[in-house]
């Protein structure tokens, strides 16, 4: 008698997906390696890091620009001797100057003379106009000995010799810069935060989508003994691969924007728009903390993006749980 022999039959506790897990296995990773989805996601993170790279750099240079601008002001004086029709003008400044040169507190006096007062006027005023009808007050610029001299005893000297003089000594305009370079360096931390909160809404958002698309896949995966931690980790790795690649193109995208305003700042130099700005913002030199600030936000976007897939992982987990 012969014995017939049966041909298998299929699981029918197996997953209907098994196929695509074993081609999976052999062909690609859990995560598609280059889909369009992940096109998209490495150009959105790109975008936002550029953005937050931008913001950092921005607010990076205009606390040193604002910290050499007030050291530098901080050391400097300005006398400023009003014309009048009493007295010789002339004669006032040179009094001025010499009560200044002998203050034990100042290192180096040097007096305006009337054209290059008035060219002081020329980015509110513009060129070409003559100035001569005008009461344009001279001014004399004098450098500092120490960080923090006590000029009092000047200014009483100044004030019973030359009644028609002003001495400043900028603590107004260094305050009220002060006030506006924090507020610049707040709001771009703010702005770098939003960025970075923007970032983990699109990468939540793209791991949902691909933990749909690979329900299947994850099903069988969890019929042959792949726990949560290990799925949770293939996206992980995969979406901070995204990250790495998004966080390098916009930080180097920023650093080489920001390297073209500096080329840009340095051929305006030269006209009174250019030294407003420069004032401002410095030379647009990032230096190695501007370059340091830049790398680190990529990297904090590359590991925003692995933590966030992470975590919108386990969660989607225990929801189809």
């Amino acid at each position: 008698m012969s014995e017939e022999i049966a041909e298998p039959r299929p699981d029918p506790a197996a997953p209907a997906a098994l196929p695509q897990v074993l081609a999976l296995a052999r062909n690609a990773p859990l995560v598609p390696v280059d889909s369009a989805g992940s096109r998209s996601l490495v150009a959105v993170i790109a975008i936002l890091t550029f953005l937050a790279a931008l913001c950092a750099g921005a607010a990076e240079l205009v606390s040193a620009g604002s910290a050499q601008w007030r050291t530098s002001v901080a050391r400097e004086v300005t006398i400023q001797v009003r014309p009048s029709p009493q007295r010789d003008l002339e004669a006032d400044i040179a009094r001025a100057v010499d009560l200044a040169r002998a203050d034990s507190g100042v290192a180096e006096v040097r007096p305006f003379d009337k054209r290059e007062s008035e060219r002081l006027l020329e980015p509110w005023l513009g060129t070409g106009l003559d100035l001569s009808e005008l009461p344009v007050p001279r001014l004399i610029l004098v450098k500092v000995a120490g960080s923090a001299p006590d000029l009092s005893g000047l200014k009483a000297r100044l004030a019973e010799a030359v009644p028609s003089e002003t001495l400043d000594d900028h603590a107004l305009w260094l305050a009220r810069l002060s006030v506006m370079a924090g507020t610049v360096v707040v709001i771009g931390i703010v702005l770098v935060i939003l960025v970075l909160a923007a970032t983990g809404l699109a990468v939540a958002f793209a791991t949902r989508g691909a933990m749909a698309g690979n329900k299947e896949v994850v099903e069988v995966l969890h019929f042959v003994g792949a726990d949560d931690a290990f799925i949770a980790r293939e996206f992980q790795n995969r979406f901070l691969s995204l990250g790495l690649k998004g966080g390098l193109a916009g930080g180097l995208g920023a650093v080489l924007f920001l390297a073209a305003l500096g080329a840009a700042a340095s051929a305006w130099r030269a006209t009174p728009q250019g030294d407003q700005i420069e004032a401002l913002f410095g030379a647009f030199d990032l230096g190695w903390r501007g370059y340091a600030v830049t790398i680190m936000i990529a990297l904090i976007v590359s590991l925003v993006t692995g933590a966030v897939s992470r975590v919108t992982v386990r969660r989607f987990l225990r929801e189809a749980a």
